[in-house]
């Protein structure tokens, strides 16, 4: 069962529309009890980094996402801000990330590359997955995603990129390690690549 979690931040009912396309089972969880019988956790998110980390540490969802994410080993898939969530801190805020994947938030002006460029980073971009990336398999032609943010996620170990894109410079837009993944763009905006990447996290 897909499940969605719902701490106020997102567009939840975008994800749902696409599941049920698809035909694949789906559900949305407001409290720790809902996401029992979850195989697959989505973390939507929008905005900044620490109002997000707030909503969701006062969600009662909190210690049961890191028992079935870090203990029991359930995929979690995070989007947008629920992808910087996954990092140990971010240059945006004050408050500590869900600390699921080592690395730091930072934003586009702190990289000599791209500091001259217009923020947020937004429209679409080509990505380029890493050969071994499971969320990207299958696809013949390029992958095109629509993207809009101001900071992005420097994985501590370059093993836990998933995929790049470039703005300015080369920046991670997805990443993975075991059963945590994330992505910077938005699927549920990318038409059929973004179909295609919810239907590779779900048969994961």
């Amino acid at each position: 069962m897909i499940t969605i979690i719902n701490y106020g931040l997102g567009n939840i009912q975008a994800f749902v529309n696409v599941y049920k396309r698809l035909h694949i089972p789906v559900k949305v969880a407001t409290n720790a009890e809902q996401l029992t019988g979850a195989s697959k956790l989505i973390l939507p998110g929008v905005g900044a980094f620490d109002h997000a980390m707030q909503r969701l540490n006062a969600s009662g969802m909190r210690q049961s996402l890191d028992d079935m994410i870090i203990g029991q080993g359930v995929h979690v898939l995070g989007i947008c801000v629920g992808m910087q969530m996954l990092a140990d801190s971010s240059d945006e805020g004050v408050l500590p990330g869900l600390g699921w994947i080592p690395g730091r938030v930072r934003n586009f002006h702190s990289v000599p590359e791209s500091r001259e460029l217009a923020l947020p980073h937004m429209g679409w971009n080509d990505v380029l997955p890493t050969p071994e990336s499971l969320l990207f398999r299958g696809q013949q032609e390029s992958w095109l995603f629509y993207f809009l943010h101001s900071y992005f996620f420097e994985c501590a170990e370059p093993e836990h990129i998933a995929a790049t894109a470039t703005y300015g410079a080369s920046f991670s837009c997805s990443v993975s390690s075991k059963n945590v993944h994330g992505v910077q763009f938005h699927p549920e905006k990318s038409h059929h690549c973004g179909v295609a990447l919810l239907k590779n996290f779900a048969e994961l």
